[in-house]
């Protein structure tokens, strides 16, 4: 069975999400020269994602949707177990938002300038003033009720355990006064791990959890990111 999957994916898979890949990249930016980057910023790339989950034969369970209210701007942090962490909140999530990633991702060709023009938030920690234009980055996309995603591990782990968090998102939290959502990301690890180059069909499941608001319950910086982490590892 497993011969005739990579057959598959092969002569069918990797050709259908290569043209697929390059024609959501094109038309993210032609939507975005037009004025139309915080739609098509979006819902162009999560029918890529959902691409990505169906031709891979990867079933993706969302509970918890009821935690959180449409048009309402929040900081979502999920753990990151692997590639498909990505396809699985792009087209599963179901709120509009922009991710946080890394400047070195803007290198991708085609990609890369596609969310630059689009408004995805890429994090450059080079300098106090590259920090603080990240943060008015930040803070020009969260207007009118969209949200950020953020890992806030800052990779994918090795192992499938959940490693450190960092401070970026829960700072960001902090300064806007928004509430951060925990996101349980499991199954990912075993569908594609970061070792592997090639994915395997699977089920993840994405736990929605309860906002956490910054100034309830004497919530600083450490707890916040405490309480979320603990939330993550409650459903895995």
């Amino acid at each position: 069975m497993l011969i005739l999957y990579r057959i598959y994916q092969f002569t069918i898979y990797w050709p259908i999400l290569l043209v697929a890949t390059i024609l959501t990249a094109s038309l993210t930016i032609i939507g975005s020269a037009l004025g139309w980057g915080r739609s098509w910023g979006y819902y162009i790339p999560r029918l890529w994602a959902k691409l990505f989950c169906w031709l891979t034969f990867v079933k993706v369970t969302v509970k918890g949707r009821e935690n959180v209210e449409k048009g309402k701007s929040y900081v979502f942090v999920a753990n990151h177990q692997g590639a498909y962490d990505i396809f699985a909140i792009y087209g599963y999530l179901n709120h509009q938002f922009r991710w946080m990633m890394k400047k070195s991702l803007e290198k991708i060709p085609l990609v890369g300038y596609s969310c630059r023009v689009s408004g995805q938030i890429y994090v450059d920690n080079s300098s106090p003033s590259a920090i603080r234009e990240t943060m008015e980055d930040a803070k020009k996309q969260l207007a009118g009720g969209m949200s950020v995603v953020v890992f806030p591990e800052g990779s994918r782990t090795f192992t499938g355990a959940v490693g450190r968090f960092k401070r970026g998102a829960y700072t960001l939290a902090m300064e806007f006064n928004l509430p951060v959502v925990p996101i349980t990301i499991d199954g990912a690890f075993k569908v594609m791990p970061r070792t592997a180059k090639l994915p395997h069909w699977g089920h993840i499941t994405l736990t929605i959890h309860k906002p956490i608001e910054p100034g309830d319950e004497g919530h600083d910086l450490n707890r916040l990111m405490e309480d979320s982490r603990n939330a993550i590892l409650s459903s895995l």
